[in-house]
C-alpha cells in the first residue's frame, strides 16, 4: 500500500496534509495520534470510503478512488463503535454479513463456524448482539470483518472499548492474521498497543511527523529523559514547568518522568533549579519510551525519520 502527497480538506479546514505512506504486506502499521490528528479521515481514504482532495493512493495493486468499488471485496474496515446489528443474534449477523459478501451458503456455513469457533463466540450463537459485553461485541465485529477473508485490514481505534484482557486477546488475533500473510494498519490511542506494531506512523494535525519501528523512534528521540525521585513529585513539577529546555513533564507513581533537550550538565542543572525551590531530589537519566517520542513529536522536538 502506498500514498503520496495525500491531503484531505473540509471547507478551510486542512485534515490530511501531505501525508506520504509505504506500508508492506503482512504488517501490523499503527497510526498513533492525538484527536484530531487525521488519523480517521486517511483511514477512511485509504480504503476509499473517502474522496482524497489531492494525492495518489494504491492498495493492493489498485488506484483509488478509480478502483475503490474492486478494493472493497479485498479489504475489511472496522471501526470503534459497534455497527452490527444489536437486534440481531450472533449468528444472524454473521449470515447477513456472509450475504453482503456474496460467500455461497455451503462457504458461508464453513466460515461461520470457523470464526465463531475461533473468537469463542459458540456460547453465544443465539444471543441479541445487543446484550454482548464490551469485549464480546469487539469479537463478534473481527470475527465479521475476517469473515471474508480480507488480505488487508483497516482498524480504527476498534479497543478503546474493552478491558485490558480483552485487548490483549484482540492483538494476539492480529498477529495470527498477519501469520498468515493479511496486513493490518491499526489506529490506537494506547502506548503498549503502538508498541507491538511493526511500524509506527504518528500523525499530528494532519501531517506525518515520525514514522518508523518503534525501537528505532524511541532510539532516534532527541533529548534526554530524567527520572526525578522525590518526597515531593507535585512540587517538583510545578517548579520544573518553566525551567529553560525542559520539553515535557509527567507523573509516574510517585516518580517524575521529565524530557529535556540534551545537556551535558542536565542532571545537575535540575538538581540545583529542585534545590533552590526547597526540594531535595535524586535525578537519574532513564531510557526513552514511546511515550517520549510522542510528546517529542507532537510538541515540535520532532525525531529524526529512521530507516526501519
Amino acid at each position: 500500500m502506498r500514498a503520496s502527497g495525500l491531503q484531505r480538506r473540509f471547507g478551510k479546514v486542512l485534515a490530511v496534509d501531505g501525508l506520504d505512506l509505504s506500508i508492506q504486506r503482512a504488517e501490523v502499521y499503527g497510526f498513533l495520534g492525538p484527536n484530531g490528528s487525521g488519523k480517521t479521515t486517511a483511514i477512511r481514504m485509504l480504503c476509499g470510503l473517502l474522496l482524497p482532495s489531492a494525492g495518489q493512493i494504491e492498495v493492493l495493486g489498485l488506484r483509488l478512488p478509480e478502483q475503490a468499488e474492486a478494493l472493497k471485496r479485498r479489504i475489511g474496515y472496522m471501526t470503534q463503535r459497534f455497527t452490527l446489528y444489536e437486534d440481531l443474534t450472533v449468528h444472524e449477523n454473521l449470515e447477513f454479513l456472509a450475504a453482503v459478501h456474496e460467500l455461497s451458503r455451503a462457504a458461508a456455513r464453513v466460515r461461520i463456524a470457523q470464526v465463531m469457533d475461533r473468537y469463542a463466540l459458540g456460547a453465544r450463537r443465539d444471543q441479541l448482539a445487543g446484550s454482548l459485553s464490551g469485549g464480546e461485541k469487539q469479537r463478534l465485529a473481527l470475527a465479521g470483518v475476517v469473515l471474508h477473508q480480507p488480505e488487508l485490514l483497516f482498524l480504527d481505534e476498534p479497543t478503546s472499548a474493552v478491558d485490558p484482557q480483552s485487548r490483549r486477546e484482540f492483538w494476539d488475533a492480529l498477529f495470527e492474521l498477519t501469520d498468515a500473510g493479511t496486513t493490518v494498519l491499526v489506529s490506537t490511542h494506547y502506548m503498549d498497543e503502538a508498541e507491538r506494531c511493526t511500524r509506527l506512523a504518528i500523525l499530528d494535525r494532519g501531517r506525518l511527523v515520525a514514522d518508523g519501528t518503534p525501537g528505532a523512534l524511541m532510539a532516534a528521540l532527541p533529548g534526554t529523559t530524567l527520572l526525578v525521585h522525590c518526597a515531593q513529585p507535585r512540587a517538583a513539577q510545578r517548579a520544573l514547568e518553566h525551567m529553560p529546555g525542559v520539553l515535557a513533564l509527567a507523573q509516574i507513581g510517585a516518580a517524575l518522568r521529565v524530557m529535556a533537550v540534551n545537556d551535558v550538565a542536565l542532571e545537575a542543572r535540575v538538581t540545583a533549579h529542585l534545590a533552590h525551590a526547597g526540594i531535595e531530589a535524586r535525578v537519574a537519566v532513564t531510557d526513552p519510551n514511546l511515550e517520549d517520542v510522542f510528546v517529542a513529536a507532537t510538541h515540535g522536538a520532532r525525531p529524526a525519520a529512521p530507516v526501519p
